[in-house]
């Protein structure tokens, strides 16, 4: 966080593990995002399971529909949706290599020495918990020349690698959100797609949309990634959240968007 310190009294805890608090939002930013989704739709959207989602208390919900799981789940009232389900294991299974087949060999190229936690998400990809200090200097490029010939990815965020099909993506998920949306009459059929994110797994899903921001922190800005469409906030850390905030109120205010 630049620039703008927040005492305990200014910030609101939406996230709780273990009965303890882990998640925190600034009490500006919850009200930002409670007028928001009063005025025009919103789908949170997350590399989180759906287990995961449903542990934060976000302002402004419920949702008609959320994202999780990097686009591999799509909850509809609160419930995962099947058909979407059945779509995504489909196009992973087509797409390359199976999840057996991925874990085995990442099993097979890290140790306790480095690696805290080794996770299966949602069934359909696994991320690694490191000691980035001791992780193996070009771990991740050479484990993700492995992935990328079989149709996977990997992403690197803080302490967690990501490794995820190719096919279980935010962007397809946002865009079969949008078309139910538009069948449903909530939205125009060309209704714009604003987006925020800040991780590689986001690129794809900021890219796709009509206009995107990003912080100026997170792996993006360590990649010092860039899109035509890309606006960059001044701040980094919580005060970020609520400049992305005013972003998405001022666009859809300009775009006439719902």
């Amino acid at each position: 966080m630049t620039g703008t310190q927040y005492s305990a009294g200014n910030l609101r805890c939406i996230e709780y593990y273990e009965g303890a608090p882990l998640s925190y939002v600034t009490e500006t930013a919850a009200r930002q995002l409670e007028d928001l989704t009063s005025a025009h739709t919103v789908v949170p959207t997350t590399t989180r399971t759906p287990e995961q989602f449903r542990r934060i208390d976000l302002p402004g919900g419920p949702w008609r529909y959320a994202i999780t799981s990097n686009g591999g789940a799509l909850l509809a009232d609160g419930e995962p949706d099947e058909q979407w389900r059945r779509h995504v294991e489909t196009a992973v299974r087509e797409g390359g290599a199976s999840l057996d087949e991925v874990t085995a060999e990442l099993r097979r190229r890290i140790s306790e020495s480095w690696v805290s936690k080794f996770r299966i998400a949602d069934g359909l990809f696994c991320y690694l918990v490191v000691d980035v200090a001791a992780q193996p200097a070009g771990f991740v490029e050479d484990w993700h020349e492995w992935c990328g010939i079989r149709g996977w990815n990997v992403s690197q965020q803080g302490r967690k690698i990501y490794t995820m099909p190719d096919s279980v993506c935010k962007s397809h998920a946002v865009a079969e959100v949008h078309r139910r949306l538009a069948d449903e009459g909530v939205i125009d059929a060309d209704a714009p797609v604003f987006a925020a994110g800040d991780g590689a797994l986001d690129a794809e899903m900021l890219r796709a949309a009509d206009a995107a921001i990003r912080p100026r922190h997170g792996e993006l800005e360590l990649l010092e990634w860039q899109h035509a469409n890309l606006s960059v906030t001044e701040h980094s850390g919580i005060a970020a959240g609520e400049e992305i905030l005013s972003w998405f109120a001022r666009s859809a205010r300009a775009e006439g968007g719902s």
